[in-house]
């Protein structure tokens, strides 16, 4: 039997997956606990329709990304942050990812979650420094944060 797969189940297929199962598991368990449906013509058309417009918004994504990745690489974007620094340039703390998110969005009016700031380890220096921003699968940008003495 041809079935649908409204949810990923481990081992037999993925969601949005159309397969040939046997007629008992279908029957039986699948179609049962909801985890399938049966592959008629109309399911398979609306699948076709819920995949196109999936794409669609993946597209969607995309362009809002790189036209933040444009925002962000701008030479006017810089982040500017102060903190107490000790004679050789060293801070006495240190500027973690959540504080680049919360000076990003009061200067420059731009949301972004801590999560998507890859900072390896917090910036303990003054000076500038590049941070690189995961803002989609396939679109990185870099933030200049500039660390200045309070």
């Amino acid at each position: 039997m041809k079935v649908i797969f409204l949810e990923d189940v481990k081992g037999k297929g993925k969601r949005g997956q159309v397969k040939e199962v046997p007629d008992g598991y279908a029957q039986n368990f699948l179609i049962k606990n909801h985890k399938a449906e049966a592959a008629t013509k109309g399911a398979l058309s609306s699948l076709k329709g819920q995949q196109r417009a999936e794409e669609k918004h993946e597209e969607e994504i995309l362009e809002t990304a790189k036209k933040l990745k444009v925002t962000l690489e701008d030479d006017k974007t810089v982040v500017e942050l102060t903190a107490k620094a000790g004679t050789d340039g060293r801070l006495f703390g240190s500027i973690p990812s959540k504080q680049i998110a919360q000076a990003l969005d009061k200067q420059f009016g731009l949301k972004l979650d801590k999560r998507k700031i890859e900072l390896n380890e917090p910036i303990r220096s003054l000076g500038y420094t590049n941070v690189p921003v995961k803002l989609h699968p396939h679109v990185t940008a870099k933030i200049r944060v500039h660390v200045a003495e309070k």
